[in-house]
């Protein structure tokens, strides 16, 4: 651990939901030597939070809080300069999240968030990718359960098959639990905002520079029998298969020609169907603003189900790779997708990119390109599965 900083992590925004599982997780498992803190706009919730963690470990009643803003830029600043690594949970992220990653970038303070919306996450790039290159920052978007079981687990199924040779990877998505009133906000104001999104797209494409002596592709398709198992599966257009390509632009153990798809996958075709339906829905309703603040209403943000229930919730991501004659199945799975493990993989994140020897990287990196192997470690570690089912 380095004294250039106060601290090596600050978690903001722990007095949500999901950051308040997040600071659990690191009152339970950070090593004792941490330098962590709180930050939020509001003393007393802070507070409050401070006193749940020292129940769980009595040194967290020393944790020092940080009052800091959205809407006041100097508050950010004063927290990036104070750490080593920000995690934050304060979406959605297109509404809120620019001011603490341009106060990041500023300082050269590794940023870790969850976000799962493609227009922040392009929008970060345009804005502040150079100068996170000149400070040193490390932009790590997307550590919870989108896009790290899909990011790392097209990562690990690479290094299981040849190198030098055209490879191709699809990932099947399948999970049974509830997801966070923070995901579904986020969801709702992306929908609502398609338009920035393709914008930000665009701009990004035509801004980057990609290397033209390697090609990597994403692998469009309908819905079909699953290839492994049992059901249907049915393309999945999330952050998640963006990221899985950008990991494999930035290593060349992904191969010359490198091509993935992503999909859901369910049992029935009903529930395929049904999903869909869901989704298109929801994409019509939150085109018009009215409607869509009706949407947001549904699910109040900082909510959440028991601990029996995420209990009771699970995720799978099984991956087929081809190349160079060989194919291999495998699998990343875990507990609750939406709130424990996103938690989990969240903190895993920050913790790796604060105290482990990690590769030298700079700007927006993704988990695999940035971590990679050494957290695939820790979340092993942590009781998440990284396996191979069949290889042949």
């Amino acid at each position: 651990m380095s004294d250039t900083w106060r601290f090596d992590i600050v978690l903001f925004g722990g007095t949500g939901f999901t950051g308040g599982l997040t600071a659990e997780y690191l009152a339970r498992h950070a090593p004792d030597d941490l330098r962590w803190a709180l930050a939020g706009r509001t003393r007393a919730k802070l507070e409050a939070l401070r006193e749940r963690l020292t129940a769980i470990r009595p040194a967290a009643a020393e944790l020092e809080l940080l009052i800091a803003d959205v809407e006041d830029p100097a508050s950010l600043q004063t927290v990036a300069e104070s750490t080593s690594v920000v995690i934050t949970t304060v979406g959605p992220y297109a509404l809120h999240g620019g001011p603490l990653v341009a106060a990041c970038a500023e300082a050269g303070t590794d940023y870790v968030d969850l976000t799962g919306e493609p227009e922040f996450v392009d929008r970060t790039w345009l804005r502040h990718q150079q100068r996170a290159k000149e400070t040193g920052a490390r932009l790590v978007h997307c550590c919870g359960f989108d896009s790290i079981p899909h990011d790392l687990g097209a990562y690990f199924t690479v290094q299981q098959l040849p190198e030098g040779v055209p490879l191709k990877v699809e990932g099947f998505v399948r999970a049974n639990a509830t997801f966070s009133a923070g995901t579904f906000h986020s969801a709702v104001n992306a929908f609502g905002r398609g338009r920035q999104t393709l914008q930000a797209a665009k701009q990004r494409r035509a801004a980057e520079k990609r290397d033209s002596g390697r090609r990597v592709s994403g692998i469009k398709g309908g819905v079909r029998r699953a290839p492994i198992g049992e059901g249907w599966v049915a393309p999945l257009p999330t952050v998640d298969p963006q990221i899985v390509l950008r990991s494999a632009r930035a290593l060349e153990r992904y191969g010359p020609d490198f091509s993935y798809g992503h999909y859901m996958s369910a049992k029935r075709l009903a529930t395929i169907v049904g999903t869909g339906g869901l989704v298109g829905s929801l994409l019509v309703l939150a085109q018009p603003k009215p409607l869509r603040k009706g949407l947001l209403k549904l699910k109040a943000s900082g909510d959440g189900p028991s601990a029996e229930k995420r209990a009771k919730s699970w995720f799978r991501v099984r991956f087929v790779g081809e190349g160079g004659g060989k194919r291999v199945v495998t699998e990343v799975a875990g507990g609750d997708p939406g709130y424990d493990e996103t938690a989990k993989m969240l903190a895993e994140s920050g913790l790796c990119l604060a105290l482990d020897p990690l590769p030298k990287t700079s700007g927006q990196v993704t988990t695999a390109q940035a971590m990679g192997n050494v957290l695939i470690d820790r979340l092993v570690a942590a009781g998440m599965t990284f396996r191979v089912i069949e290889s042949s």
